[in-house]
């Protein structure tokens, strides 16, 4: 098919699994995919500034070869292009972690997460904002500044994934990677309306950083829906011996099972899960939207398991990891970081050996009783976030429902809880507030028990049915 008469429009709109089909079938080719979505770019970037580096001649470089080669060899993405958030290296593209220190820093290797995406027949063509060195859940960088939210400019994309939920909300992307420590894929994904998993530790595997064996972090797949995120992970997922938490790739695949025709026979529901104030509003959207899993004949009840140790482990552990990967920038970089990070590492380098043992505790109790729960439950759903998106120019959530939140990544309890148990969450579109603004709730799973997360968020996501359209043109408002 020649490229000319390949309409844009049409191709922006259509689901990463139809434009696959496409690309695998000889209707399009992947330079027609470039070729839309540099023009998608031209028309809604600006306002939002999700893309702030970009490299078509490297992928258009990369997509000529690859249709040198025969269909059957070119990988199940066939050449689709896909964006990787700027806190992961790819080899000759700038990669700055949103940091002034690495504002000009272009990596010779790439992440092995990149490699296997590359070798899946994926083609990067450029990478998504994020804060610096992801920390804040709130996209913006003295590199290349803030990420606008594109249901209303004036609001937050939320984060650290920020500038690949935008992306996709506004069609600039098909699929975009992400990253999540304290609700990095899901926060972004409930602001922008979009879909972004958390899965299991190990389950993608990236490149190592002290400390090696961390669990907390992990990599994982965004996308406009629960099938094309499950495709995605069926291609990030797999074992790497330089990643030694990497889980091998399962025997079934992620997208074969959301036609299993699997269904939960009981699932919790909690608005705060005993540990957050969170918006009235929120609350009763996702409240709303859980309790349409008994029309698929489940039960649905109000609980969770106990999270009252979350605060105090979770700070204590990030800390750790801050002053562990970061103490090298904070001696030799002090005045190129923001206070935010400035304050974890300090943080971290303060901890006792006592403090670290009761965090490590805290968590192993945490982490059995949750599986215990999943016992009784099969599924937990919970809010993406605790409230609906608030101005760009604020740095975090300062307070909600009148309680003061003492730290700038406190108001994320409600995504950190989950991530301390090491469980997978797919957080979707369920609703809108009053004045028009997407709210996202988390479908979580027992450890590891990726595929029924997906499979339960497919589910709801076909009983709530919601219009949400997205891509949508940026709403620029002053």
């Amino acid at each position: 098919m020649s490229r000319v008469s390949t309409r844009s429009d049409d191709l922006i709109s259509q689901t990463a699994l139809t434009v696959v089909g496409r690309l695998a079938k000889g209707e399009i080719t992947p330079l027609d995919c470039l070729d839309a979505l540099e023009a998608r770019v031209a028309q809604v970037e600006a306002p939002v500034n999700a893309l702030p580096t970009r490299d078509f001649g490297r992928a258009r470089k990369l997509a000529q070869a690859m249709m040198a080669r025969p269909p059957a060899e070119r990988g199940p993405l066939c050449g689709l292009p896909v964006a990787i958030k700027d806190l992961t290296e790819v080899a000759g593209m700038r990669t700055t972690f949103g940091s002034p220190i690495f504002a000009d820093h272009v990596p010779a290797q790439s992440d092995p997460l990149v490699e296997r995406l590359e070798g899946e027949g994926g083609i990067v063509y450029a990478k998504t904002n994020t804060p610096e060195f992801g920390a804040g859940a709130n996209t913006f960088n003295e590199v290349f500044g803030p990420t606008r939210n594109p249901w209303d400019t004036r609001l937050s994309a939320s984060g650290s994934s920020g500038g690949s939920a935008v992306a996709l909300a506004t069609g600039t992307a098909w699929l975009a990677h992400g990253s999540d420590l304290g609700g990095s894929l899901r926060n972004p994904a409930s602001f922008c309306g979009i879909v972004g998993m958390r899965p299991s530790p190990g389950r993608v595997a990236t490149q190592p950083a002290a400390p090696m064996d961390r669990l907390l972090s992990v990599q994982g797949p965004m996308a406009r829906n629960v099938a094309d995120c499950a495709f995605f992970l069926d291609l990030l997922s797999g074992e790497d011996i330089r990643d030694p938490v990497s889980l091998p790739k399962p025997a079934s695949g992620f997208l074969a099972a959301l036609g299993t025709g699997w269904r939960p026979k009981r699932v919790a529901f909690s608005a705060d899960l005993g540990i957050t104030p969170v918006d009235a509003e929120v609350a009763a959207i996702c409240r709303a939207a859980a309790a349409r899993f008994a029309d698929a004949g489940a039960i649905v009840e109000e609980a969770h398991p106990d999270f009252s140790e979350a605060h105090e482990s979770f700070n204590t552990l990030r800390a750790k990891g801050f002053a562990i990967s970061k103490k090298a920038l904070l001696d030799t970089h002090r005045d190129k970081l923001k206070p935010e990070v400035i304050w974890n590492i300090e943080k971290g380098l303060a901890l006792t050996m006592d403090q670290i043992t009761r965090a490590e505790t805290q968590r192993l109790a945490m982490y059995q009783r949750t599986l215990k729960f999943f016992g009784d439950y099969d599924l937990l759903l919970a809010p993406g976030t605790i409230v609906p998106p608030f101005p760009v120019e604020q740095r975090y959530v300062e307070r909600c429902n009148g309680v003061e939140f003492d730290n700038y990544v406190h108001w994320l309890a409600i995504a950190y809880a989950i991530t301390l148990v090491a469980c997978p969450s797919v957080c979707i579109p369920c609703g809108f507030t009053a004045s028009g603004l997407p709210v996202g709730l988390q479908v979580v799973a027992r450890p590891r028990a990726d595929a029924t997360a997906l499979a339960g968020a497919h589910l709801l996501e076909g009983l709530l049915g919601l219009p949400f359209g997205v891509p949508i043109e940026p709403k620029v408002r002053h």
